[in-house]
């Protein structure tokens, strides 16, 4: 019997995975493909927070052994999950879980419809909830006089299984005096006070910081870690409405502005 060499025996079964991967493309009408389906099963732990941010997921020729396939299929799945950006492959290391990253626009957005758009599931959660009066320090944050009625108020955003940001907020009861009694269950704060307050003016203010022992306890970071953190303000008929600090992990957010040249 004639021997077959190294490289013939290489080009054998790369036509037979080319074959089979062909074979397993072939459905029955209506059915989705093999690829796809392991696509779809891939993209369901993802979003669901099964499979977290950093994640390995099985190496291909685990999923070639679960899915009774090809090579070239899996590969191909995987490509198309990479292109999506819903995972990273890393040479000789195996496909990771991304991590998402929002834009934090230069534009007043419900942080709801931020976690959606990345195709995550959204919660949130009021740590803390109390009226006070205003202090010294507060008529930096929120213009307010000394002994002003403020709602403070502490709320963390979830996007699927990770934290997505810390909210750090001050209402002016002058301005709002519904805040008083709200007990923001229904709606995170920012979303309600968009609802119930409309604004005339508004302010951001951009910058990097480490994340203190707090912050870090609540974003399940380390003590230090970078963070972006956007203050806004908001103003009705010159009046403050609110001040806020928003806190998110530096790593999976990104600011985006679009511009056109100024004409003289």
């Amino acid at each position: 019997m004639a021997k077959v060499g190294a490289q013939g025996t290489d080009e054998a079964l790369v036509e037979a995975d080319a074959r089979r991967a062909g074979s397993e493309e072939e459905t029955s009408r209506g059915a989705p493909s093999l690829h796809s389906r392991i696509i779809a099963d891939v993209e369901a732990k993802i979003l669901s927070g099964e499979w977290p941010p950093g994640r390995r997921i099985p190496y291909e020729h685990e999923l070639t052994e679960l899915y009774q396939c090809s090579r070239m299929t899996v590969s191909k799945a995987l490509t198309e999950l990479a292109r999506a950006g819903l995972i990273e492959r890393r040479r000789k290391a195996g496909s990771f879980v991304r991590r998402p990253h929002s834009q934090a626009l230069l534009e007043i957005h419900d942080i709801a419809a931020d976690v959606a758009a990345l195709g995550l599931p959204y919660r949130f959660a009021v740590l803390s909830r109390r009226k006070r009066l205003a202090t010294r320090a507060d008529r930096d944050r929120i213009e307010a006089p000394a002994g002003a009625p403020l709602m403070a108020v502490v709320c963390r955003h979830d996007a699927g299984a990770r934290p997505f940001c810390l909210e750090d907020r001050l209402i002016s009861l002058v301005a709002v005096p519904s805040a008083a009694d709200e007990p923001f269950e229904a709606m995170s704060p920012g979303a309600w006070l968009t609802a119930e307050q409309p604004w005339t003016a508004a302010q951001h203010r951009i910058r990097a910081a480490g994340a203190d022992r707090k912050t870090a306890s609540v974003l399940g970071l380390a003590d230090g870690a970078p963070c972006l953190v956007v203050e806004r303000r908001t103003w009705h008929a010159g009046q403050p409405v609110t001040q806020v600090w928003l806190t998110y992990p530096a790593d999976a957010h990104e600011l985006v502005a679009n511009f056109t040249p100024s004409r003289s």
